[in-house]
């Protein structure tokens, strides 16, 4: 049976269907009535939270050991949020890096919470130590004594690593300013390449992930579809754009990382921002979500769609058929053992008009944000940055860009997929436009 399985949900009396208590007062962020009673019409499991935290602790704590390091500390919110599902304005700490996680190779557990801030990681059992910041060193906060600032925490981790790291000072951190790097080294401790550490403990998704991520797709095709009611000639970009904000947030969605909605000559070339540009009949429209939805799981798709009334033209038709020739032919590609080298080599090839404009990369990892790994073009392709293979477990998202150059208009599409034990599974749901697929 496939251990990524859709199942029948189980509720437990005085419980919501992921386990957090029927408490209308209670303090940790989540999804709301609505988008438990969608996700029950539509036959999901939300994940099981206890369990997906013991998962995600494991993952991290099996990643220092086999690198011999003595543990982690993390500035990124969202690999915070992973390690120990601990969230506070995670927007915002990730360019004002106000708070830090430590976990060690024996899954201790420390957060240096933000000021009057530690009752918001008071429902969290993966935690052993919540303590009152003082790993906020950046101008902001500590102005013209920021290496002092640095120089007092950077002790303090060295403490914590006497204390539960033996002899260890390998430490891998993921983020850092510079003040810190340097107090740290001053402390004889010798960094490791954080991110490594923590983009391979997220790459395999577990049971629950997928549970969740199932659901976070949900909300995000629920509120896609939202937008597409609302999608009439004489609408502004952002004001369609702002549907799938309150779409998602109305659900116990997150944020959305970009604003990228574009019509008309503004899809082409790619990566426009939506903005107040007015969306004509027979115009083409395109996005792409890059949603942070439930549980801090990323859905990230696109669809191209055809503005008002007017038939597709025979030139749109062609570009969407390229791009979704590109996407259904990668995703076949996909299967357990193959390697990232050999998709850049079989991938589908773009017609030569559209490789100029082609998008960044072919394939990417996907979980609480774009992630590890990076399938590129052969014109873009790293010798040896990624010399792994597909396992089950891991998502991915299939993308393609199918503008010319000079070209009137662009096609944007996505599809996020899951790693099975014998293929792969489209896990998007929302159809495809029928009128520019000429069906």
């Amino acid at each position: 049976m496939n251990r990524f399985s859709i199942k029948t949900p189980k509720i437990t009396p005085g419980f919501k269907p992921d386990g957090t208590p029927l408490d209308n007062d209670r303090i940790e962020i989540g999804p709301t009535d609505k988008a438990f009673a969608e996700w029950a019409t539509l036959g999901l499991t939300a994940p099981n939270l206890e369990q997906m935290r013991d998962y995600r602790l494991a993952r991290v704590v099996d990643q220092l050991q086999k690198r011999d390091l003595a543990g982690v500390l993390m500035y990124d919110p969202i690999n915070i949020r992973y390690a120990m599902d601990a969230s506070n304005m995670m927007l915002w700490t990730a360019h004002n890096f106000a708070r830090a996680g430590f976990v060690s190779a024996d899954g201790h557990v420390i957060l240096w919470e933000m000021h009057r801030s530690d009752h918001l990681a008071s429902y969290l059992p993966k935690i052993d130590e919540v303590r009152q910041s003082d790993a906020g060193f950046f101008y902001f906060v500590t102005g013209d004594k920021t290496e002092d600032q640095a120089q007092r925490f950077a002790a303090e981790i060295a403490d914590v690593l006497k204390e539960h790291c033996g002899g260890n000072k390998r430490l891998a951190v993921d983020k850092m300013e510079i003040e810190g790097v340097v107090a740290l080294q001053a402390e004889g401790v010798e960094i490791c390449f954080g991110q490594q550490v923590m983009e391979h403990a997220r790459e395999i998704k577990g049971e629950d992930e997928i549970h969740a991520m199932r659901c976070a797709l949900a909300t995000c095709e629920t509120s896609v579809a939202k937008m597409e009611e609302a999608l009439v000639p004489g609408i502004s970009e952002s004001e369609l754009w702002a549907v799938l904000h309150y779409e998602n947030i109305a659900r116990g969605g997150e944020w959305i990382e970009t604003r990228i909605l574009n019509s008309g000559p503004r899809t082409n070339p790619w990566m426009q921002e939506c903005g107040p540009r007015i969306i004509q009949d027979g115009d083409i429209l395109a996005f792409d979500t890059d949603m942070v939805s439930n549980y801090s799981m990323c859905a990230d798709i696109s669809r191209t769609w055809l503005a008002g009334d007017k038939p597709a033209t025979d030139e749109q038709k062609r570009l969407y058929g390229v791009a979704y020739e590109h996407i259904m032919t990668n995703f076949e590609l996909l299967k357990p053992g193959v390697s990232f080298t050999e998709l850049t080599e079989k991938g589908h090839r773009l017609p030569e008009e559209f490789r100029a404009q082609r998008y960044g990369l072919m394939l990417h990892g996907i979980g609480m944000c774009d992630e590890y790994p990076c399938i590129y073009y052969p014109e873009d392709f790293i010798e040896g940055a990624f010399d792994y293979v597909l396992e089950p477990g891991m998502t991915l998202c299939v993308e393609a860009y199918v503008g010319a150059v000079g070209g009137k208009e662009g096609i944007k599409l996505e599809d996020q997929v899951l790693i099975t034990e014998t293929g792969a599974e489209n896990l998007t749901k929302y159809p495809f436009d029928k009128r520019l697929l000429g069906v």
